[in-house]
Formats: C-alpha cells, structure tokens, sequence
C-alpha cells in the first residue's frame, strides 16, 4: 500500500465507532444519514484544520482584542452525485459560508466505468480551497474523472474527502492526482469482482436515499 503525506487514514474512535454503524445492515435510512452527516463533520473537522487566519480587531462586552478568524481563499463543496450529497450537511456546518457545486456521476454496470453527466461548480473556482465528497472510493474513477473535470475548470487547491476506501481506489486516485490530500474514514480490505468495496457499507446512495 503506498504511503503519502496527502493521504490521511483515520483512526478516532468515534469515527470509527460510526463507521461500524453504518456498516450493519439492519441499520435503517434515517439513521444511516444522521451517521453520514456526522462523520463528514468529524472528518471535515480534521481536513480543514490548515485554514488560513488572519487577527481581526473585535469588541467583548470586557474589552477590544485581536483575534484570529478565517481568512483567505473561500470554500467550495462538492459532492459527486449522488451519494456525496449525504456529506454536505456536515461540511456546511463547520463552513456555513462555503458554496456547493456538483458533479454527476454514475457507474456503468457493466464496465464498471464512470459517466459524468452533470458539472455545476462555484465561479471563480480557481480562487476557492475545494473539498470533494464521496462516501465511498471503490475504483477510484469516479473521484479521478471529478477532479480532472475541477482541475479542467480551473480548481487547483483540492482535497477529496471519503468515509470508506479500496485500496485499489486510493491507489489510482493518489496516482492519478498527488497534489491532491484524501481523507479516509476507513481503509476497508478489497474489491470484490462486481466492484464493491468489501467487507463495505453496500450502495451508500441507495442507503442514504431509502431506493434500491
């Protein structure tokens, strides 16, 4: 398995903990989202610690200080639809001022091939810190297609955010864009012949959604 400094796996427990719920089967649509929602924030909370700040001049009901807040370029979320749309909750309450894009994925059953169909991305991109979100890294192609297309637009600060990863996907996608930081929620065993992730979540968009 490679090793990079952009790559972050990790480990806190009550990431952990909720990954193990939404892993059991039995565990139901609205609780699947609330445990989606939440390990976004948590992971989100890790992934945007280097934010840039700057000491702003403020009043407390004691006095006047100098205090840090965030500065710098904007955030701009991005979930590839659909299933990264159940992340977005939980970045937002970290960054409420964060703009949303997306990009519309979806998986050739047979190929095993992404299909983009949709692009919508905050304008100027070039100018934003963008974080995209998947639950799942599986093959890696449709977090690479996504990228290229941001990077296409202009996006160039990227970091790509995941809950639960194949080795097979982190690999590509690491290849395939080093500058770019993936966090990972959990980096699970393999790919089985289908392409799902194993032992995985199952479809992490049908659950979030209640279809099948």
């Amino acid at each position: 398995m490679i090793k990079s400094e952009n790559i972050v796996i990790f480990e806190h427990p009550l990431i952990q903990h909720k990954i193990s719920l939404l892993r059991d089967k039995a565990t139901g649509t609205n609780e699947f989202r609330k445990l989606v929602d939440e390990i976004a924030m948590l992971e989100g909370f890790e992934a945007l610690s280097d934010l840039p700040v700057e000491d702003v001049e403020i009043e407390t009901p004691i006095e006047k200080c100098k205090t840090p807040m965030i500065a710098g370029r904007k955030l701009a979320v991005v979930p590839i639809l659909r299933a990264g749309l159940g992340m977005v909750s939980g970045i937002l309450a970290l960054v409420p001022n964060a703009k949303v894009g997306h990009i519309g994925m979806y998986r050739d059953e047979e190929t095993h091939q992404p299909q983009e169909y949709y692009c919508k991305l905050p304008d100027p991109i070039e100018e934003r810190l963008i974080v995209v979100c998947d639950p799942m890294l599986a093959t890696g192609g449709s977090a690479v297609d996504a990228i290229d297309q941001i990077k296409k637009h202009g996006g160039k600060n990227i970091k790509f955010m995941c809950i639960i990863a194949a080795p097979e996907g982190l690999e590509k996608l690491h290849k395939a864009h080093p500058d770019v930081q993936i966090y990972v929620g959990h980096l699970d065993r393999q790919l089985n012949e289908d392409a799902y992730i194993c032992p995985g979540l199952g479809d992490a968009g049908d659950r979030i959604f209640g279809t099948k």
